[in-house]
């Protein structure tokens, strides 16, 4: 007798990645991906495009039984009446929406009269204050920018509920869907409340018709969105409800309250399963939720991977080179700080910003100094965000390291000083396409819980803290921070 097959998609930044695994043990069968054109702006047909060629690459969804959507969030996908794109797709990391961030913020609340701000009163409405990386913001620049474009809004996803609902074939709306992961992200939905601001839409596209603009239906952790198009070959799938690539990481991970995944790719993610929702005025941590129904906190930089990509290819070596650079040197770097701001930044909120090396001499001027300030400024900024969430009040208990970075050698053994807590790395592996995957299991069995499955193992790294390189890092972040570039 036959396994029953399942798989998971991640449609993030750079690829399309998909595996297939046995539903019941989580054993991987097959692997495929394709490379995402380059850009903060894309047209949709690209990601559907990657993923006929990931699918193929991983031998069909012939035998597959259920498939689910992990994808990159908050970016903007605009439909007409018609289910057409109505521009190419902003996605996350595109900052032009930075100043209609601003203005969202001051105006809700100078409306609410909030004594609070602007900034509480937003945390109270979604859980997150608006920057130029949620949907919400791109909407207003779409409405400033592009007016034509946004009277022709009819309705609004974000890419996993888009690929989604291409897999169901798009003849309607009816079949458009998300879940609470997305949703949260959005700057739209009352995280927790779990139900949509139709005001704050309304707000952010200048429209009084916002009613009438279809919003994808959030569906609950386990629930099925139908079946894939049969005119397609795709009848026989079932579809789960998809999550954003965080909240799939996490159930990848099998992450439950208390658990930190500290994720290095294109950007820097600090997430944490929490059984509560999070509000911060501060805008440090967004009160997102996760794909089981509890809560995924997450404080975010711009900055991360490339960071690294950077420090090497200007010391004109590998990542492995630039690993052994920056563990030639002594903790600290030799008074030598990067601040590390390449791309703007969203934690802190500085989308102008551009990086800073500070604590330049000569003594300091080395190959293994500069290496080894790129890894501490990287850590650096990730410590910032979880310090932001031990604030809020959020169990810390378990530290994962993961992401395509996690592979760093350097990154590795200086987490542990960086953050002052030992540091668990996973076997490398496709957390956010496992995660998706274990999610199509679930909708399978339709049990209470996510079945239980153990893809990879984890190496415990450790290090002595060092203190004093947080303290000059915080101090000269503050230099650049009160410059604001």
């Amino acid at each position: 007798m036959s396994e029953t097959l399942v798989a998971g998609i991640d449609s993030s930044t750079q690829s399309c990645k998909v595996v297939v695994r046995e539903a019941a043990t989580g054993a991987l069968r097959r692997f495929g991906q394709a490379p995402h054109p380059d850009g903060t702006e894309v047209d949709p047909a690209a990601w559907w495009d990657a993923l006929q060629v990931a699918v193929a690459a991983a031998g069909g969804l012939d035998d597959v039984a259920a498939v689910s959507v992990g994808g990159q969030q908050h970016g903007m996908v605009a439909l007409d009446a018609d289910g057409r794109v109505v521009r190419p797709a902003l996605l996350w990391n595109d900052t032009r929406s930075a100043a209609a961030a601003r203005d969202l913020v001051a105006e809700l609340g100078g409306a609410a009269g909030d004594a609070g701000g602007g900034p509480a009163a937003w945390a109270r409405a979604t859980g997150s204050v608006p920057v130029a990386s949620l949907t919400v913001t791109k909407l207003r620049w779409l409405a400033d920018h592009e007016p034509d474009a946004a009277a022709r809004v009819a309705a609004v996803a974000l890419p996993h509920d888009w690929l989604t609902w291409q897999l169901s074939g798009a003849q309607s709306f009816d079949t458009l869907v998300t879940d609470r992961s997305e949703a949260s992200g959005t700057g739209y939905f009352d995280t927790a409340n779990g139900t949509y601001r139709r005001d704050l839409l309304a707000r952010a596209l200048r429209r009084d018709d916002a009613e009438g603009i279809v919003l994808p239906r959030v569906l609950r952790p386990r629930e099925s969105a139908g079946n894939g198009a049969v005119r397609a070959g795709l009848g026989h799938l079932v579809l789960g409800p998809g999550a954003g690539d965080n909240a799939a990481a996490a159930l990848g991970l099998g992450m439950t309250a208390g658990d930190v995944a500290i994720s290095v790719g294109t950007s820097g993610v600090v997430s944490a399963v929490s059984d509560h929702p999070v509000e911060d005025p501060t805008g440090l941590v967004t009160g997102f939720a996760d794909a089981t129904g509890r809560f995924l906190p997450l404080a975010v930089t711009l900055n991360g991977s490339r960071v690294l990509d950077a420090a090497a290819g200007l010391l004109g070596v590998d990542h492995e080179g630039l690993s052994a650079l920056a563990l030639a040197a002594r903790p600290g770097a030799g008074g030598l700080t990067l601040v590390p701001y390449l791309e703007g930044e969203r934690t802190p909120n500085l989308p102008d910003a551009t990086g800073s090396l500070l604590g330049l001499t000569l003594a300091s001027a080395t190959r293994e100094n500069l290496a080894r300030a790129a890894v501490e400024g990287l850590l650096c900024g990730l410590a910032d965000g979880l310090d932001a969430m031990r604030a809020r009040g959020v169990p810390t208990r378990r530290i994962q390291l993961i992401g395509g970075a996690a592979r760093s050698r350097a990154l590795q053994e200086i987490a542990p000083a960086i953050l002052g807590a030992d540091v668990q790395v996973p076997e490398p592996g496709e957390y956010v396409a496992d995660g998706a995957a274990r999610q199509a299991a679930w909708v399978l069995t339709e049990a209470n819980r996510p079945p239980s499955w153990t893809t990879s193992r984890a190496r415990t790294r450790q290090a002595p803290p060092v203190p004093e390189v947080r303290e000059r890092y915080g101090a000269r972040r503050e230099m650049v921070v009160s410059r604001g570039v």
